[in-house]
């Protein structure tokens, strides 16, 4: 086992069921998500079965089983954000990106997922990409600020 991970279950002694989440968030903060053989030590350490531990995991949006992007796109699928015309923001995002939702494009640069809400319904339709909010959003902003990022992304390797 990773010595990061025994450094993480140190921080909840008890081994208690209801150390799971926060145990699992903590998790996916230092590692940035849940992979298999984490998931078999949480299981371990905690004496859960991972079929638990995934049932727990899968209910929550914020859990990832597979790394992201370099720069994670998060789209809003909320009410506002739905009658705001964002299931066209994410055929944009699918159609540039080549990716799906749940998906890291080849270069490792961008992901994308869609979360319920994140709670700004004023500014709909919106998406998140590393904490930094984009909002009303049409489809020329969606080029804009993948253009944005990809120029980004360029000039960081040109340094």
């Amino acid at each position: 086992m990773k010595p990061e991970l025994e450094e993480i279950f140190q921080k909840f002694p008890n081994r208690q069921r209801e150390d799971l989440i926060p145990l699992l968030q903590q998790i996916q903060d230092d590692f940035g998500f849940l992979s298999k053989e984490i998931i078999t030590g949480v299981g371990e350490y905690l004496d859960i079965s991972i079929n638990k531990i995934y049932g727990v995991a899968t209910f929550y949006d914020n859990f990832r089983f597979g790394p992201v992007g370099r720069y994670h796109i998060r789209v809003c699928h909320g009410t506002a954000c739905h009658v705001a015309g964002t299931s066209t923001i994410l055929q944009e995002l699918e159609r540039q990106l080549r990716i799906k939702p749940g998906e890291t494009d080849k270069e490792g640069l961008f992901s994308l997922e869609v979360v319920s809400c994140i709670g700004a319904c004023g500014l709909a339709p919106l998406l998140e990409i590393n904490e930094e909010y984009f909002t009303h959003l049409n489809l020329e902003k969606i080029k804009d600020i993948l253009a944005d990022f990809r120029e980004k992304e360029q000039n960081t390797y040109e340094s």
